[in-house]
């Protein structure tokens, strides 16, 4: 390319520059860029402040985890020597029933189904 040519393209492109600088204007640009340092700077202490709840969240579960994982196997234990309990005065009252079949009255000698929920299974 020329010198000339160069110099050509130079000035259109400060000229299209010049265009594009005179279609903005400065104080609205100044103006957004205060509300994006604003906006940052909300942003910034919310992220604190999530931060901050997530590592005290973190600290309540270590704290509390053990109780959970103790009490529930806890119940889980209850829970089997109850369906045990269950199950051996089940059997025992068949076993009266059969070998003394008038010591309940009439209406408990029905055979009524365990509806205790499952709690195992999802509802």
């Amino acid at each position: 390319m020329e010198e000339s040519e160069k110099e050509a393209i130079r000035e259109a492109s400060e000229e299209v520059s010049h265009e594009f600088k005179s279609l903005i204007n400065t104080k609205d640009l100044d103006s957004l860029k205060q509300l994006q340092l604003l906006i940052l700077g909300r942003l910034q202490d919310s992220n604190a402040v999530l931060s901050h709840f997530n590592e005290y969240s973190e600290h309540c579960y270590a704290e509390v985890s053990n109780d959970f994982s103790r009490n529930t196997r806890l119940l889980k234990s209850m829970k089997t020597d109850l369906d045990y309990i269950f199950q051996k005065l089940r059997s025992m009252k068949a076993k009266m029933l059969a070998t003394y079949p008038d010591a309940f009255p009439d209406d408990s000698k029905s055979e009524i189904l365990d509806q205790r929920p499952d709690l195992e299974i999802p509802s």
